[in-house]
C-alpha cells in the first residue's frame, strides 16, 4: 500500500506551496488506494507559533484534503508530532554513533562563523571542516561529562561518491558527496534536525513516496546516506517546481498573499483554490481547466508535473473562482455568503428579496464578499447614476426618446414582472423604431446604473414598478439639469 505524508512545521500559516504539496500527496494516495498522513515536524521549538497546528489542519479540512492519520485523529504509526518522538531519534542516533556514521562536535558558534568567513574569503564553498571528526572517545566522553555544549554530526564519505536519485519528476539526479558537509543531526538542545527526524519517521511510518519542494533537492544525498547507514530501503521522491510571482521571482509574502487562510478570508472558495493550485506545475494532455476533486484524483500523475517553475496568476484564480461561483446551487451560495451577510447592513433584510437579488448578481461575483457592493442598488432608496460618461450618453436624443417613452408606458402598466418588462421594451421598439443597443443601453444605464451588469429584465422585475419609475425620473433629471 502506498503511504504519503504532509509534514509541515508549526511556524505559521499554511503556504499555498504547502497546500500544493499536500494536495499532490493526497491525490496520489487516493488514486492508488493508499493512505495520506499528517505529521507535525515541530522539533524547532524556537520558531513554533502558538495555534499553528490547528490552523494547518483547519485549512486542509477546508480544502477537503483530508488526512487518514494525524495528531488529531490518531493512527497506528503515531505519535504524529515529532516533539513526542524524541526517544526514537535518540535510539537511532546511538545506532549511527556505534557504527561510526555520527560523532559529537564541540565547535562553538564563534568558531563556525569564523570558519565560514575564511572560506568565503578564499572563494570556497562554506562547509564544516571536520574539526571534531577524529576526537578520541575518552576526550568526547569527558567533555560531555563536563557539561560542554555539543551537537551530533553525520559523517559524510570522503571518497567523493556520486549519490544518485531517480526522482519521479526530474528523472536521474546526482550530487557529488564532496559538495556536502557533515550535517548536524542532533542540536545542542537535544532536539533532532529535520534531516534525521524525517528519515527516521518516514521509515517507521512506512512512507513509500515523499513529495516536497525543489528547495529540498540538495538535501536528498544526506537522506539517502542515512537510509544506507540504517540499512533501510528509501522511499520514492518527487521534488516539485517552485511557485513563482509574475516576475518569475519565488512566491513570497513580500509581493502578495501566500497563505491559504488569506485566500479563504478574501472569499475564494476551496474548490477553486484547489483546482488552481493543482494546475501550478501539473497539467493534463487536453485543454481541461476545471476539475472536481474526483477528477483530479482520477487524472493526476507525477509524470505530468513539469520541472519549470509555475507562475501564480491571480487573474486566472479570479476567473476560476467566478466559474465555480456561477455553478453553485443557490442554496449553497447563500450558505457560503452568510458570514459576510451576517456582518453587513443586509443581515435583517427580507430573506426572499435578498435571495432573489443574489440570484441575479450571482453570475457577476468573482469573490464572495463582492456581494456586499453589488447588493447596494437593490437596497438604496434613491440610487444615483454618477459615471460622467454614462450620463453623457443619456443626453443623446435617441436615449432621451427611449427613456421618455418608457416613462409614459410605465404609467399604464397594470402588472409588473419580467415578462411585462420585456413586452414593454418591445412596444417601445415598435413605436420609436429604435432597436438593439440603442434601445437597451439607455434603460440599462438608468435602471442598473452600470454599463454592464446582471440581467436587466430580472432586476427591473425585482425592483418593482415604483422604483423603476424613480430610476427613470432620476436619469432624466440628470440630463435636464
Amino acid at each position: 500500500m502506498v503511504r504519503l505524508r504532509f509534514a509541515p512545521s508549526p511556524t505559521g500559516y499554511l503556504h499555498v506551496g504547502g497546500l500544493r504539496t499536500a494536495l499532490f500527496s493526497f491525490l496520489y494516495a487516493q488514486q492508488q488506494g493508499g493512505r495520506f498522513v499528517f505529521r507535525l515536524e515541530d522539533t524547532d521549538q524556537q520558531r513554533r507559533v502558538e495555534g499553528s497546528e490547528q490552523d494547518l489542519l483547519q485549512m486542509l479540512q477546508w480544502a477537503e484534503v483530508n488526512c487518514d492519520e494525524g495528531p488529531d485523529i490518531g493512527g497506528e504509526y503515531g505519535p504524529y508530532r515529532q516533539s513526542e518522538r524524541l526517544t526514537l531519534y535518540q535510539d537511532h542516533l546511538h545506532i549511527l554513533m556505534d557504527s561510526g556514521h555520527a560523532y559529537p562536535c564541540f565547535c562553538t558558534q564563534e568558531r563556525l562563523d569564523n570558519l565560514k568567513q575564511q572560506q568565503k574569503a578564499q572563494g570556497l564553498n562554506p562547509k564544516y571542516d571536520g574539526h571534531c571528526r577524529e576526537l578520541k572517545a575518552m576526550e568526547t566522553q569527558q567533555r560531555q561529562a563536563d557539561g560542554e555544549a555539543y551537537v551530533i554530526r553525520m559523517r559524510i564519505p570522503d571518497d567523493g561518491e556520486k549519490i544518485l536519485i531517480d526522482d519521479l519528476i526530474r528523472g536521474h539526479v546526482s550530487i557529488d558527496s564532496s559538495q556536502l558537509d557533515d550535517q548536524v543531526l542532533l542540536k545542542s538542545d537535544g532536539f533532532p534536525t529535520y534531516h534525521l527526524a524525517c528519515v527516521v519517521d518516514d521509515h517507521l511510518m512506512e512512507i513509500t513516496h515523499v513529495v516536497r519542494g525543489e528547495e529540498w533537492l540538495p538535501s536528498f544525498p544526506k537522506h539517502l546516506l542515512l537510509y544506507r547507514y540504517f540499512g533501510w530501503e528509501p522511499p520514492r521522491f518527487a521534488h516539485l517546481p517552485l511557485i513563482l510571482n509574475p516576475d518569475r521571482s519565488k512566491l513570497s509574502k513580500r509581493q502578495g498573499d501566500v497563505a491559504v487562510e488569506d485566500f479563504k478570508a478574501q472569499g475564494y472558495v476551496a474548490e477553486a483554490l484547489v483546482n488552481f493550485i493543482a494546475l501550478l506545475g501539473w497539467n493534463t494532455s487536453d485543454d481541461q481547466e476545471l476539475f472536481s476533486m474526483s477528477e483530479l484524483i482520477e487524472k493526476f500523475s507525477f509524470e505530468r508535473v513539469g520541472k519549470a517553475g509555475a507562475v501564480f496568476d491571480r487573474n486566472k484564480l479570479d476567473w476560476m473562482n467566478q466559474q465555480y461561483l456561477q455553478r453553485l446551487e443557490l442554496d449553497d451560495l447563500m450558505r457560503r455568503l452568510q458570514p459576510w451577510l451576517d456582518n453587513s447592513r443586509y443581515s435583517g433584510a427580507d430573506p426572499e428579496f435578498l435571495r432573489r437579488a443574489i440570484q441575479i448578481i450571482q453570475p457577476r461575483l468573482v469573490t464572495l464578499p463582492e456581494v456586499l457592493d453589488k447588493l447596494v442598488i437593490f437596497f438604496e432608496d434613491k440610487p444615483q447614476l454618477e459615471q460622467p460618461e454614462l450620463i453623457d450618453y443619456l443626453h443623446q436624443p435617441t436615449a432621451q426618446t427611449v427613456l421618455r417613452t418608457f416613462q409614459t408606458a410605465l404609467v399604464d402598466a397594470d402588472t409588473w414582472d419580467e415578462g411585462n418588462f420585456k413586452q414593454m421594451v418591445k412596444g417601445i421598439q415598435k413605436s420609436t423604431g429604435i432597436k438593439g443597443k440603442d434601445l437597451w443601453t439607455p434603460l440599462r444605464y438608468a435602471i442598473t446604473l452600470e454599463e454592464h451588469g446582471p440581467d436587466l429584465s430580472m432586476m427591473a422585475a425585482l425592483f418593482g414598478k415604483e422604483k423603476c419609475q424613480q430610476l427613470i425620473e432620476n436619469a432624466l433629471a440628470l440630463t435636464t439639469s
